[in-house]
């Protein structure tokens, strides 16, 4: 019999074999459920007496995490928790766990290749050549790359993989983030500028690596595209409601936003009547930035490690909210 019980609260994998071999390694059954759109009473009937969660896209509220008996780790499929209440788990001494490191190549390539494929407005003309017109004038006016300005919202290992792969390109780059010192940026050579307004009243291209929190939400709104350069283009690799999608109409409307490179949506999957699909100097992606062969291999196995790791009594590798260490302390001393 198994010691421990770890349920998969939703995948989208064809196989869940690198999961299921991590976890054998310390006695865990693995129990694969389907529960994106599950309801928490639903979640709670299959995971009350878990030991371990691993989720992609379902919600573990606080109502949730309440509902859980013996839990004591959730890892998150990817880098970010937005789904994971992580305050109401750090109270209740639960282990929250991501993988940070799994798809830093993938995600700044696509950045790259979403920014390169606005900057020469290239489905444009894949559009036009297919419906039978070949003229270069269709995607007028296009702009040297040299000599613009970069603008990257947040600093992390993404952004700066991003600017080592544009600096050959002969862009200057810009960077906000209040969490990191200039002498870190110079060494990329980027210049950190004091205020996001000035990054977006500099910057002739602008890609966010921010994660989603209660600040980031609407990061990017009315105001903030009033105070961009014309023909701007914007680049979100990183979570959809960072962006005001209503905002970002207006401005495709008003001719302010040149081109937009979406990865990540408001809603996911993007509804059938979004306003931005009607745009053809919009490239969106179905937050697809993270994937390939490897990074998905290593996604899975690491997220099944750092369950493992705390079921056998370790710090995770990966560990989220590091708070929950003096939680457990506590809790111990009663």
């Amino acid at each position: 019999m198994a010691k421990f019980k770890v349920v998969v609260t939703d995948y989208e994998y064809e196989s869940l074999e690198n999961e299921r071999r991590e976890l054998e390694k310390v006695g865990a059954e693995l129990v694969p459920a389907q529960l994106r759109y599950a309801s928490p009473k639903e979640i709670i009937e299959v995971c009350r007496d878990a030991d371990g969660l691993i989720v992609q896209y379902a919600k573990i509220t606080r109502e949730v995490i309440e509902g859980l008996e013996k839990c004591k780790v959730i890892a998150r499929y990817g880098i970010g928790v937005d789904n994971v209440d992580v305050k109401a788990a750090t109270e209740k001494g639960i282990f929250v766990v991501n993988v940070p490191d799994y798809c830093i190549e993938e995600v700044s390539d696509h950045t790259v290749a979403l920014l390169l494929a606005s900057v020469r407005k290239l489905t444009l003309y894949d559009k036009a050549v297919k419906s039978g017109t070949w003229d270069y004038k269709v995607g007028k006016p296009l702009f040297r790359i040299q000599g613009k300005t970069l603008g990257l919202i947040g600093f992390g290992k993404l952004a700066r993989r991003v600017a080592e792969k544009m600096k050959p390109f002969g862009v200057n780059i810009i960077t906000y983030d209040p969490y990191i010192s200039p002498e870190l940026t110079e060494k990329y050579g980027v210049k950190l500028v004091s205020s996001l307004e000035e990054l977006l009243k500099n910057s002739d291209f602008i890609s966010i690596h921010v994660p989603l929190t209660d600040e980031t939400y609407h990061l990017l709104s009315d105001k903030e595209f009033e105070l961009m350069k014309d023909n701007v283009i914007i680049v979100n690799t990183a979570r959809g409601p960072i962006i005001d999608e209503k905002a970002l109409v207006k401005a495709l409307e008003q001719g302010k936003v040149m081109y937009a490179g979406l990865d990540v949506t408001e809603a996911e999957p993007i509804p059938k009547d979004s306003p931005l699909l009607k745009f053809d100097n919009v490239i969106i992606t179905p937050h697809v930035a993270w994937y390939s062969e490897e990074s998905q291999k290593e996604l899975q196995t690491k997220a099944a490690r750092g369950v493992a790791e705390v079921l056998s009594g370790k710090i995770p590798t990966y560990l989220v909210n590091p708070e929950v260490l003096d939680v457990i302390k506590k809790k111990k001393r009663r």
